[in-house]
């Protein structure tokens, strides 16, 4: 059994990996490709049924997948825009829910209130893989990533709460909204606290002990499981507790590693941790689907999909009409300044409204409805709440995940934000690293550069540096002649590594110097070329 399950697991990720790369072969966002090709395999006969058990994507992906995208969110940004991203993350989150449980209450037969507010939860927040994805192929200002990535941090959380309460209704038959918004604030708040004391705690370890950088890397892989698990010990929000904890040690990511080492194997193993467990889970969405139809019992697959598709359609509405309002009634009331003067300011929500695409937390929430009651009979309509919410993620996340691209092209943005251009930032940032570390040199180490030979040829070097340095941003200012001045000066730095790496290659075969050394120097040509390659880009 154990080998079944371990082949089944190898195979999935073989999968994963060949049609990601397919995906980008035809530019289409991985996490979409994923969930029609994990749809088409579910139907070929003989594949084995996978049925998702809610526990693994709650505890074993949830945790990990919020912590990074925490950490990897700015939280001067995260701040910058708190108005915006916590009125969608609460307020379009409870609208949302509140509109679709009185629709569904209407629209289907038997359907009680509490399961229509069953439903909203499950189905209010987009996922923020998706939208994330789909914009990393076209160019938008990066305060609407910011945006949609803090909301996506905290709808999490809110949507799960509505759904929490809307179960304990259904189960027990009882409902009290001031309880319910007393419990919520309760839940919500604690959560944050027990994820900031256990960030503390782990903060202490790694400044203030011995650590090494597989160390620094292991602890920031357990640390959101402690979060997540602690918090819901106490029956707090779990994700609150992970993405307060990882806001905070992203923000101290400077302070706790103990080498640059440590540094960039942290972020090399959570790239490639991220990209598995984002792969599993949407090929594992699209390959639910037969287990879902399975279910379906009494309830049709005609209804079924007629409902799926008039909610999928509120919730779209619900969206694009929300974000306008929030976006303008700032400006009329004359708090909030114009952030983005290069574009219209009808641009921004409509690339913000159409970027709604629902994912894992949907699915997971759904899956996690009890088979029973608790006088043991069936829970009411739980194969068709499923299966609506099958049928709005595939609307959401293919529909709009493959026509946001198209919105974008056609809102036709500009990045005009607070920041120069990506590259002159580099430049910029380089040639001042570059002069302070001239300066410590020249104050402190005058005698010892005079008396080291070592250390001369690194003042040399440094002045050579940002004299390089100073030349690169002033054509970076400049007309374009001055440009390709320095794109042939990186196609000759490239094409000078690529020499140096083959002689590296030589060097093995003569087995005059160990391995050791040899991949050292190796990784330092590894980093000069993906600097290059990085501005480039």
């Amino acid at each position: 059994m154990f080998h079944e399950h371990l082949l089944i697991v190898l195979s999935l990720l073989f999968a994963v990996f060949m049609l990601t790369m397919l995906a980008q072969k035809l530019k289409i966002s991985y996490p979409i490709f994923l969930v029609i090709a994990g749809l088409a395999i579910s139907f070929i006969p003989g594949i084995p049924q996978i049925e998702i058990q809610p526990e693994m994507i709650f505890l074993l992906f949830l945790p990990p997948l919020l912590y990074e995208a925490a950490w990897y969110t700015s939280w001067n940004d995260f701040w910058k825009w708190r108005r915006p991203i916590g009125m969608l993350a609460f307020g379009l989150v409870f609208l949302t829910s509140t509109i679709i449980a009185y629709v569904s209450t209407a629209m289907i037969p038997g359907f009680t209130l509490a399961l229509g507010f069953l439903l909203g939860g499950i189905v209010s927040p987009p996922d923020a893989l998706a939208a994330t994805s789909v914009l990393k192929n076209v160019k938008v200002p990066q305060r609407i990533t910011t945006i949609l990535e803090g909301e996506s941090l905290i709808n999490d959380a809110s949507s799960l709460i509505v759904f929490r309460f809307a179960l304990m209704a259904v189960i027990s038959g009882q409902f009290s909204l001031p309880q319910a918004v007393g419990q919520f604030f309760i839940v919500s708040a604690m959560g944050v606290v027990i994820g900031l004391a256990i960030a503390h705690l782990m903060y202490v370890i790694h400044r203030f002990l011995p650590t090494t950088p597989s160390i620094d890397t292991a602890l920031t892989l357990m640390s959101p499981y402690f979060m997540y698990i602690a918090a819901e010990e106490f029956h707090y929000s779990g994700v609150m507790a992970v993405v307060s904890g990882g806001l905070f040690l992203s923000y101290r990511s400077h302070e706790i590693f103990s080498s640059g080492n440590a540094r960039l194997q942290t972020i090399n193993v959570w790239a490639t941790v991220g990209f598995i467990l984002n792969g599993l889970v949407f090929i594992l969405i699209g390959l639910e689907l037969p287990s879902i139809i399975r279910n379906m019992g009494t309830d049709t697959m005609a209804d079924g999909i007629k409902y799926g598709l008039i909610i999928s359609l509120i919730a779209i509405l619900i969206r694009i009409i929300y974000v306008f309002p929030i976006a303008y009634v700032p400006i009329w009331l004359g708090n909030l300044k114009r952030a983005d003067r290069g574009n219209p300011p009808w641009k921004a929500p409509v690339v913000v409204g159409w970027a709604g695409m629902r994912g894992v937390v949907s699915l997971a929430s759904a899956l996690s409805i009890p088979l029973l009651m608790k006088d043991g009979s069936d829970f009411p309509h739980r194969s068709l709440i499923l299966f609506m919410t099958f049928i709005v993620i595939l609307v959401t996340l293919v529909f709009q995940g493959l026509t946001l691209p198209v919105i974008v092209k056609w809102v036709g943005m500009r990045d005009s934000g607070d920041f120069l251009p990506a590259e002159e930032q580099d430049a910029a940032i380089h040639l001042r690293l570059m002069e302070v570390a001239l300066k410590r040199l020249n104050h402190k180490y005058q005698d010892e550069v005079k008396e080291n030979e070592l250390l001369g040829f690194l003042k040399n070097q440094l002045e050579s540096d940002i004299s390089i340095a100073g030349k690169r941003l002033e054509s970076l200012e400049c007309d374009i002649s001055e440009r390709r001045q320095v794109e042939m000066y990186n196609r000759v730095l490239l094409d000078l590594y690529h020499v140096q790496r083959k002689e590296i290659s030589v060097l093995r075969h003569e087995k005059t110097f160990s391995d050791e050394e040899l991949r050292k120097m190796e990784s330092e040509l590894d980093f000069d070329e993906a600097k290059i390659n990085l501005n480039r880009d």
